[in-house]
C-alpha cells in the first residue's frame, strides 16, 4: 500500500479518485450487447452464453428438479446459517414504513401518501470467481417485506450450464419468483427489455462487474429504473494507537480479495499504525488462496496519515465509501461524525465480513463517491410513493385563489381555469 503522509486538503481530491477505466470500450461493448438482446431477444442471450460463459443452453429458467438438487446438495451447516442470516435481515428490514396517515394542509384540502410495493423486480445475483449467494438474501427478503408480486433472480451459469446451488437454494428460502441463468450485460438487458422467456422488469437490484454496472446505467438512461450507481467494492479503515493491526489487515484484506478493481484505503493519526497493519496485511496475504487477486486490489490502495483523528474523519467524508470501519478508542463518538458512507462498522469487533453477510443490514451498497447520495438497499427501494389529495367545496374556496393567482403568474390560463370553473360553480369568485 502506498502511504501518504500529511496530505494537504487541496490534494484531497486526488487522493478521493477511484482507479479509472477504458470507458470508451466498455460503453460501446454493453451497448452492443444490449442492442443484440433487444433486437434478437432469447437468441442473443444464447449467444452470449456461449461467447461469455462457455455453455450452450435451451432454457434458461431454472426447473424445479434443478432446485431439489441444489437443496440436496448443501450442507446442513451451510443451510443453517443462511437462515439464520436471513432471519437477522428480515428482522433488520421489516422497519415500519411510513403510515397513511391525511394532512390537512388547510381547512378542506387533505392530503396522504401511499407505498405501493414495484410490482416486478429484477435481481442480478454475480458468480464470476465465487457465486454470492448471500446477494440473494439482501435482495430476496427486503423485496419480499415490500410485497412485490413477481421477484426475479439472474444469475451466470457454470460451464455445464447450472446455477450454483446456494443461489438457487437461498432463492427459493426467500421465495424468489423465477430463477434463469443469464450472467452480465446480457441478463440486465433480458431484465430491462424482456425476453420471450424473460420478462421485462420494473426495476433492477445488484451489484456486479464493470460490464454490469455499465449496462444499469444505459439501461437507466432508456427508463428503466435501478437501485443505484455501484462500481467496483471498497472499504475505508479509520485506525489509531488503540486498534489491533491483525484485525485491520484482515478487514483490508477482506476486501481486496473481491476483485482487482476493488480499493481499500487505510487512514490513521499513527505512522507506526500504518506499518503494523502494513506489516500484517503482508503476513496474512500469503495464507490467503486468493491472494494474486487481493495483490492487484492493493496495487490502487492508501494508507493515509493525517494530524488527528477528526481530521481522518474529514478525509473520508470526502471518499464516501461505501464500507467504513472505525477502529478507533471512541469509535461510537467518531460514528456520529460519519456524513458520507454506504454502510459504518462501529468497534474494533465490527467487521466488515458481518454486514456482508449476517448482521442484518444489507451489503448492495453505494460506490465510487456515490454514498455521498445515496443509501444502501432497503425495503422501501422495493416500493414507491403515490400521493393522493382530496378538496371539499371548502377546500376549493381556500385553496382556489392561490391557485388561480400563481397559474397566472406563470401564464398558464388552462391550470387556473381548471380551479376557476370549480370555484364560480360553487359560488364563488373565480371566472374563466
Amino acid at each position: 500500500m502506498k502511504i501518504i503522509e500529511y496530505p494537504t486538503r487541496e490534494a484531497w481530491p486526488a487522493i478521493c479518485e477511484r482507479p479509472s477505466l477504458d470507458t470508451k470500450f466498455l460503453e460501446r461493448t454493453v451497448a452492443n450487447i444490449l442492442d443484440d438482446v433487444r433486437r434478437s431477444g432469447d437468441a442473443a442471450l444464447r449467444h452470449c452464453a456461449r461467447i461469455f460463459d462457455k455453455v450452450d443452453l435451451e432454457e434458461f429458467r431454472v426447473t424445479e428438479e434443478e432446485f431439489a438438487d441444489a437443496a440436496a446438495k448443501m450442507p446442513p451447516e451451510l443451510k443453517d446459517a443462511i437462515a439464520k442470516a436471513k432471519s437477522n435481515i428480515e428482522r433488520f428490514h421489516q422497519i415500519p414504513l411510513e403510515t397513511d396517515e391525511i394532512i390537512e394542509t388547510m381547512p378542506g384540502v387533505s392530503c396522504w401518501r401511499r407505498r405501493v410495493a414495484i410490482e416486478k423486480v429484477g435481481l442480478y445475483v454475480p458468480a464470476g470467481s465465487a457465486p454470492l449467494f448471500s446477494t440473494v438474501l439482501m435482495l430476496a427478503v427486503p423485496a419480499k417485506l415490500a410485497g412485490c408480486e413477481r421477484i426475479v433472480v439472474t444469475t451466470p451459469p457454470n460451464t455445464e450450464g447450472k446455477a450454483a446451488a446456494a443461489v438457487l437454494y437461498a432463492a427459493e428460502l426467500c421465495g424468489v419468483t423465477d430463477v434463469y441463468k443469464i450472467g452480465g450485460a446480457q441478463a440486465i438487458g433480458a431484465l430491462a427489455y424482456g425476453t420471450t422467456t424473460v420478462p421485462r422488469v420494473d426495476k433492477i437490484f445488484g451489484p456486479g462487474n464493470q460490464f454490469v454496472t455499465e449496462a444499469k446505467l444505459q439501461v437507466l438512461r432508456s427508463g428503466v429504473a435501478i437501485d443505484m450507481p455501484a462500481g467496483p467494492s471498497e472499504v475505508a479503515v479509520l485506525a489509531d494507537s488503540s486498534s489491533v493491526p491483525q484485525y485491520v489487515a484482515a478487514d483490508l484484506l477482506a476486501q481486496a480479495e473481491h476483485g482487482p478493481d476493488s480499493q481499500v484505503m487505510l487512514v490513521s493519526d499513527n505512522l507506526d499504525v500504518i506499518k503494523a497493519v502494513i506489516a500484517a496485511v503482508d503476513s496474512q496475504l500469503e495464507e490467503l488462496p486468493r491472494r494474486d487477486i487481493a495483490k492487484a486490489a492493493l496495487a490502487n490502495s492508501r494508507a493515509i496519515l493525517t494530524r488527528s483523528i477528526d481530521e481522518g474523519i474529514d478525509l473520508l467524508n470526502s471518499y464516501a465509501a461505501e464500507h467504513l470501519i472505525i477502529a478507533t478508542r471512541d469509535a461510537e463518538v467518531a460514528a456520529l461524525k460519519v456524513r458520507n458512507a454506504g454502510s459504518v462498522f462501529v468497534g474494533e469487533l465490527a467487521c466488515e465480513s458481518a454486514g456482508d453477510y449476517a448482521s442484518g443490514t444489507n451489503h448492495t451498497l453505494p460506490t465510487g463517491g456515490a454514498a455521498r447520495s445515496y443509501s444502501g438497499v432497503s425495503t422501501r427501494d422495493f416500493a414507491k410513493t403515490i400521493t393522493f389529495q382530496r378538496l371539499t367545496p371548502e377546500g376549493v374556496s381556500n385553496l382556489g385563489p392561490i391557485v388561480e393567482i400563481m397559474a397566472a403568474a406563470e401564464g398558464l390560463d388552462a391550470h387556473r381555469n381548471a380551479m376557476a370553473i370549480r370555484r364560480a360553480a360553487l359560488g364563488g369568485a373565480g371566472n374563466v
